[in-house]
């Protein structure tokens, strides 16, 4: 059976299916003032590959009958303004490495495989309640620079006309690598539990997510 398109979540109604769960999980469903997304770099991989298969699942590549290689999850949240509003139709865009921690770029310099399953970039609008959902695998860790290893992340951009870009990481909970990273750790200490996703409780599978790992990231943006 053929992975569903970008326009299959949007009709079923899926950005406010697991979307809905990660709200009750902790954004709470009543408007609730938040501070800003930590802002982060943009890194030097950002897609540059021409690509048309940019749906919320990366596990699948179109043309291709693989899975990607790894640890598959869902990530959603929702993309809100600092008063706690949802901000509908903005473009969510996501990229990574793959389960071996190499980038889909051609600058990349690590030598770990490239896995021609895995889409590795993604971009798809917020519901009407802010919602975004992406199915993906957890990245794996690589190294940056002597000493130092970047942990498992994703980047995030979200851009909407009237709110300021933003561009930013989510690492995954509880990886060790995240106490000793030099990105996370130049935040101040009250900020980096903004930058890392919540873990969500496994689903029956009888949902549409499989019994998969889900990890709730809620995007905030500030107004222009």
């Amino acid at each position: 059976m053929p992975h569903p398109t970008r326009r299959d979540v949007l009709k079923a109604g899926l950005h406010s299916g697991f979307a809905g769960a990660a709200v009750a999980a902790g954004t709470g469903a009543a408007a609730t003032p938040a501070p800003a997304t930590p802002a982060e770099i943009e890194g030097p991989f950002y897609p540059v590959v021409a690509q048309k298969d940019r749906d919320f699942d990366l596990t699948r590549t179109e043309g291709r009958e693989g899975a990607a290689l790894g640890t598959p999850v869902w990530v959603a949240g929702r993309v809100l303004d600092t008063d706690g509003r949802p901000v509908a139709d903005a473009a969510v865009d996501l990229w990574q490495a793959n389960a071996a921690g190499r980038y889909r770029h051609p600058h990349d310099p690590n030598d770990a495989p490239l896995d021609p399953d895995f889409q590795g970039w993604a971009v798809v609008p917020s519901g009407d309640d802010g919602g975004f959902r992406f199915k993906t695998v957890v990245p794996g860790s690589y190294p940056a620079g002597p000493g130092w290893d970047r942990p498992p992340h994703l980047h995030f951009k979200v851009t909407k006309r009237g709110y300021v870009e933003l561009t930013t990481q989510m690492y995954f909970p509880g990886h060790p690598l995240n106490d000793a990273d030099r990105l996370l750790l130049r935040h101040p200490e009250d900020e980096r539990p903004r930058m890392i996703a919540r873990v969500l409780p496994v689903a029956d599978g009888n949902d549409g997510d499989g019994g998969l790992t889900r990890l709730a990231f809620d995007l905030v943006l500030r107004r222009a």
